[in-house]
């Protein structure tokens, strides 16, 4: 394939600390809440021309056996005034910011979403989540009652309302083809879930719209991105799998009048390079050992068993005994997944066919993948994906907070640029350039 007819990776890179790769217990890492450490990872990434940076966002900090839980005990900042602070200290990469749509409403945040890509010029976007846990509910009135159909019934109405929010100010197109807004017109949507009117208190943005990442992986969720989303935080890093996903999300597209480059599929992923194939395999060993200690190992099996596993030790067999998922003192403040009896049986199984102790089992339940191995052959590896259609780029994912990808991107994203297949220099100033996303217009008005 040659260089001109390459498809272009888009990459993004995740701030770490809402997930189960962080390695907080390393010497090396860094805080999770002072501010440098997300300028660090913003800037990195924009010297290495990234599309964007990512920022997840935890409602309320888990709890195990009554007590906060893990990296939870630090505390969460709030996203947006993050990713505002951000927009000072950078210059073109894009800030992505999770929302949930389950607890918030239409105005303020079609308001805060604005007002973010007007300070950054043009680099906002908004990562859609819903959420039907009512242990993160208790923090809201609503509480957590959304079924999941209505979860997202809610969140497609609430994008609709804030796009109308968004288009209820006149623009001008200038010569040089700068975007000037012109004055609000009066707004009202009326709906199930939402009946709002009034005039929108600001003015139109330089993308118009915030770019919109969605992350659902069910039927409901793949048909919410193909009807509303820009980018799909997908959960598919196998070659495979990101194939059959991106086949299945990109073939929905047409039913809603959309072009197939209109949603870009973009997986997380990690990466552990070495020099040689053999120091990044025990690199990539050692982290995984390192995430899951065997107190972690016993704390993951006690949210499904319900009872204090303590007494076992990580590498030896799992428990005979059954679950009691009836005992909230443990398994309170985590989202339950289906039937505990069920899932114990099947992770049962698993470890009996493959001789796994608890730990081993919990490190294979837990793996996301991944690329490991020498610079080159990482960047072969992504440059596959992207090719052949199982992911249209990647957000990075880091073990270590702030400088977990430094050596990705100062050793793997040069090699991805001299082969052509990622930009070495912004070419626009929005995030909806770097992405190759086509800014909406305001919509043509009746005439009284």
């Amino acid at each position: 394939m040659t260089t001109q007819h390459r498809k272009q990776i888009h990459l993004g890179v995740h701030f770490p600390g809402v997930n189960n790769t962080t390695v907080w217990t390393d010497p090396r890492s860094g805080s999770q809440i002072d501010f440098s450490s997300f300028e660090h990872l913003a800037r990195k990434a924009e010297d290495a021309k990234l599309d964007f940076f990512f920022l997840a966002e935890g409602l309320r900090l888990r709890e195990h056996k009554g007590r906060i839980h893990d990296l939870d005990v630090v505390g969460r900042p709030d996203t947006l005034p993050v990713l505002a602070a951000l927009a000072a200290v950078t210059d073109r990469i894009g800030l992505a910011g999770t929302i949930n749509t389950t607890f918030n409403e239409p105005f303020e945040l079609a308001r805060q979403f604005a007002t973010l890509d007007i300070l950054s010029e043009g680099r906002a976007a908004w990562n859609l989540v819903t959420s039907s846990d009512a242990f993160t509910g208790e923090n809201f009135r609503r509480g957590g009652f959304l079924d999941h159909a209505d979860r997202y019934r809610r969140a497609a109405e609430l994008v609709e309302a804030a796009r109308t929010l968004w288009d209820s100010w006149d623009e001008e197109i200038t010569a040089d083809g700068r975007t000037i807004p012109r004055g609000a017109h009066p707004f009202e949507h009326t709906g199930p879930q939402f009946d709002v009117r009034g005039t929108f208190t600001t003015p139109r943005s330089p993308q118009g719209h915030p770019v919109l990442f969605q992350a659902g992986d069910s039927s409901d969720g793949r048909e919410f991105a193909a009807a509303t989303a820009d980018v799909i935080f997908s959960s598919h890093p196998a070659f495979k799998d990101g194939q059959a996903f991106y086949r299945d999300v990109k073939d929905r597209l047409a039913t809603y009048g959309r072009d197939r480059d209109a949603l870009k599929i973009i997986p997380a992923t990690t990466v552990t390079i070495g020099d040689t194939p053999e120091e990044a395999a025990e690199a990539a060993r050692e982290i995984r050992l390192a995430q899951v200690p065997g107190v972690t190992a016993i704390a993951f099996l006690e949210q499904i068993w319900g009872r204090d596993l303590t007494a076992y030790d990580p590498e030896g067999p799992l428990p005979d005994v059954e679950p009691d998922y009836d005992n909230q003192a443990i398994t309170r403040g985590r989202v339950r997944h289906g039937d505990p009896r069920e899932v114990a049986r099947q992770w049962r199984e698993l470890a009996d066919a493959n001789r796994w102790s608890i730990r081993e089992l919990v490190l294979q339940l837990t793996s996301r993948g991944g690329f490991v191995g020498t610079p080159t052959h990482v960047a072969d590896e992504i440059d596959r994906f992207v090719q052949e259609d199982a992911s249209d780029g990647f957000i990075l994912v880091p073990h270590l907070t702030p400088h977990g990808l430094d050596d990705v991107l100062d050793r793997v994203v040069p090699l991805l640029q001299e082969r052509g297949s990622f930009r070495a220099e912004y070419a626009g100033t929005t995030l909806r350039d770097h992405l190759g996303l086509v800014r909406p217009g305001v919509p043509a008005r009746a005439v009284a």
